[in-house]
């Protein structure tokens, strides 16, 4: 228990250098990343699975992986990367922080509204939550380990959940890329309408998340009252 204690806290302090290094540094890592191909991406994508794990939010990598590899490409990283990092935290959840996520949660009791409604609708319950949060994503993953979905019903629920605000987040990326590139280089018609066809791309896609959102938040409060007032 000591010995992961201690490589979860080194492997803390390394991706806080990390981040430190990205906000100081972003544009040259950016090209060194996008210079790397498929080898930059997994890299990329591991160490956003390993900052969910530490409860360090990963918004700037997901901003970043639109607009280097664009909003589909960049979707297709981060998601499978957000899903392994959930997944990690659900299991350290489940086994070796069960007794201080159960300590934290026990006053919770929006938690244990959620954690009762879970035993007869896991799968759509835990959905619901991925769309409208009623809890910090990075805390979530390791309380959703005190509950009784089942591993597969929690990765296949956590994908289908996280994967509009995630291409929302992309899609930002690569429009603000564009504009970058645009302010640099300049764009000829051509580009300059795939940039106007772009950002109507992510006009649509905001919207359609922020519906999807809403409606997760009605369904979600139909069956768990307690939640209206988080969500």
């Amino acid at each position: 228990m000591k010995k992961l204690l201690l490589f979860l806290a080194v492997i803390g302090a390394a991706l806080c250098v990390w981040f430190l290094y990205l906000q100081e540094h972003l544009p040259v890592f950016m090209e060194w990343v996008r210079g790397q191909g498929l080898y930059g991406a997994v890299l990329v994508g591991l160490g956003y699975a390993a900052a969910t794990v530490l409860m360090i939010p990963g918004s700037l990598i997901t901003l970043m992986m639109g607009a280097i590899y664009g909003p589909w490409l960049g979707t297709a990283v981060v998601s499978p990367a957000s899903v392994l990092g959930a997944t990690l935290a659900f299991l350290l959840g489940r086994g070796v922080f069960r007794a201080s996520m159960e300590q934290k949660m026990a006053g919770n009791p929006k938690f244990q509204a959620l954690q009762r409604a879970m035993q007869k609708e896991g799968f759509k319950i835990l959905t619901l939550v991925r769309l409208s949060p009623v809890f910090p994503f990075t805390l979530v993953n390791y309380a959703f380990g005190l509950t009784r979905v089942r591993l597969r019903h929690y990765v296949l629920g956590s994908f289908l959940g996280m994967l509009p605000g995630t291409l929302m987040y992309v899609y930002l990326g690569a429009a603000a890329g564009d504009l970058a590139k645009l302010a640099s280089e300049g764009l000829g018609d051509t580009g300059m309408a795939g940039l106007w066809m772009k950002w109507g791309g992510l006009l649509a896609t905001v919207v359609v998340t922020v519906l999807v959102t809403r409606a997760a938040k009605r369904a979600l409060h139909e069956v768990v009252p307690e939640t209206e007032a988080t969500a």
